[in-house]
């Protein structure tokens, strides 16, 4: 049974532990990025969680005391450690399950648990969806059941792991993103801003405050978070694409173009390429009624991604804006093909057919849309 109570410590922890499962939300779509892109918490190590002291300790901010740290053998965590680091996820697993039997108040072993249990998530990704353009996609059922379980045992964990020991900034980083997985921003956002106290100099985890504020609508501190990683981590092409976005969603057009723009541009080198910058640098020009100059922009993402949908639709959606709709009927016939179940796919090929005067087979699509939205309604504005 889960750990939900806490000693407070402090006063920087609630009574409820990290884990409150009345304030637990549904994953977004967007967690797919989180889930499969390469960096990240998971690129860090556990900041010597066998031995060392918390960053809290320097800070001021101690433990529950000596007499509350493990006695388990340091033998024990680091060979989880160094499982975990090797990707051995499944006998790190083992290997600090069985150490918490032996001691159960051991903070080290909660709280690396609690890592190997969000590692776990992205491990599983990658083997569900190998293809690095499912990034793209929103994640699978099964993946957000499992990032869902998994998150919440983690948060579990480390709720345990705080009885005994303040976590690090690492720990709160992890705390931070699982929240993240299960679509609770506000708390995922009160833990970066924590672990960023006691850590200033972890980039990633400005850029994870970044995309945490962006997805609470709150793109002014966005833009302030993801200009502290680019100081940090310069020509970080996933920070200068959210910082368009969060130009985008004040409304601010000249300033986003300009960064997906530089984002691209650090990509000219680059043998692999991030289509996202080009996917929204794209959608952005459409938006503004400018198909000719997203029309060589949405070319490039489709080269670079070509097995996602996303970009056959964009590119569809230029062409069907232009004098052209047999491009935008390959395009969209090949949007349709990779992702057969989306609605809106079939609604804008059928204008492509009807554009040409394809009457029957345009009607066809867009009977086989609205038999897809009796099955899932689109959100509004969608389409």
């Amino acid at each position: 049974m889960f750990l939900f109570r806490q000693t407070r410590m402090h006063g920087l922890f609630p009574q409820g532990g990290f884990f409150r499962p009345q304030r637990l939300f549904p994953a977004r779509c967007f967690i797919a990025a989180l889930l499969v892109t390469a960096g990240g918490a998971t690129a860090q190590s556990p900041s010597s969680l066998t031995s060392a002291p918390s960053e809290a300790s320097s800070n001021g901010t101690t433990g529950s005391g000596p007499a509350a740290l493990s006695q388990s053998p340091d033998s024990e965590l680091a060979k989880a450690e160094s499982l975990l680091e090797k990707g051995q996820l499944n006998e790190a697993e083992v290997v600090i399950r069985q150490d918490l039997t032996i001691v159960p108040d051991s903070p080290a072993a909660h709280f690396l648990l609690g890592h190997i249990l969000y590692r776990e998530i992205q491990t599983q990704a990658k083997r569900i969806d190998p293809d690095p353009n499912a990034v793209y996609a929103p994640p699978r059922k099964s993946l957000v059941e499992l990032s869902e379980k998994n998150a919440r045992e983690s948060l579990a964990e480390f709720t345990a792991g705080a009885r005994y020991r303040t976590p690090s900034a690492f720990d709160l980083k992890i705390v931070a993103m699982d929240y993240v997985l299960l679509g609770d921003f506000t708390d995922a956002d009160k833990w970066l801003t924590k672990s960023l106290e006691w850590n200033p100099a972890d980039s990633d985890s400005w850029y994870q405050l970044g995309r945490t504020k962006y997805n609470e609508n709150r793109f002014t501190e966005a833009i302030d978070a993801f200009k502290k990683c680019l100081a940090l981590d310069a020509m970080n092409v996933k920070a200068e694409e959210n910082l368009g976005l969060s130009y985008e969603g004040l409304g601010h057009g000249s300033e986003a173009i300009k960064a997906y723009q530089t984002a691209i541009d650090w990509q000219a080198n680059s043998a692999t390429k991030d289509a996202e910058a080009y996917f929204a640098l794209g959608t952005l020009l459409l938006d503004q009624s400018r198909p000719q100059d997203a029309i060589p922009v949405l070319i490039q993402a489709t080269q670079i991604a070509p097995s996602a949908s996303q970009g056959h639709e964009l590119l569809g959606r230029a062409y069907l804006q232009t004098p052209d709709p047999v491009k935008a009927q390959a395009e969209l016939e090949e949007a349709v093909k990779l992702s057969p179940d989306t609605a809106r796919l079939h609604y804008l090929l059928g204008q492509a057919y009807r554009k040409q005067g394809l009457t029957a087979k345009a009607q066809a699509e867009f009977d086989r849309c609205a038999a897809l939205e009796l099955v899932h309604p689109p959100a509004p504005g969608t389409r």
